[in-house]
């Protein structure tokens, strides 16, 4: 495994766990549908949100959700559509949210944005 999937790995990880510590119950992770991934899918109080982890290892390369662009929105939109077609409890509002990890010298920062966009 490279640093990059490492570190990436380790974002993943931080995230399913600071989200859980706020009540979250973790329904997927990583969840395929052909070349598209979710890295996390999330439920609380009725609402089931499509995380996309972003995270940064250095403070170099612009903050972690930068590269949450277009491209990358519509593959998680996409493997949302089929996740819920699998999945999906009837009766829950869906939303994309996106959390930042910024991890170096022991320590990490998490920042959790709820509806980072919605679909297009």
């Amino acid at each position: 495994m490279s640093r990059r999937q490492s570190v990436g790995r380790r974002g993943e990880e931080l995230a399913a766990a600071y989200l859980v510590e706020r009540g979250w119950r973790i329904l997927a992770r990583n969840y395929r549908a052909g070349p598209k991934e979710i890295d996390i899918v999330a439920e609380r109080g009725g609402v089931v949100a499509f995380v996309e982890v972003k995270t940064r290892a250095t403070a170099t390369g612009g903050t972690p959700l930068e590269p949450i662009r277009a491209p990358k929105r519509w593959a998680v939109e996409a493997a949302a559509r089929r996740w819920i077609h699998e999945h999906g409890p009837s009766g829950v509002a869906y939303r994309f949210d996106a959390v930042a990890v910024r991890i170096g010298g022991g320590r990490h920062e998490i920042s959790h944005i709820p509806d980072a966009w919605r679909p297009s």
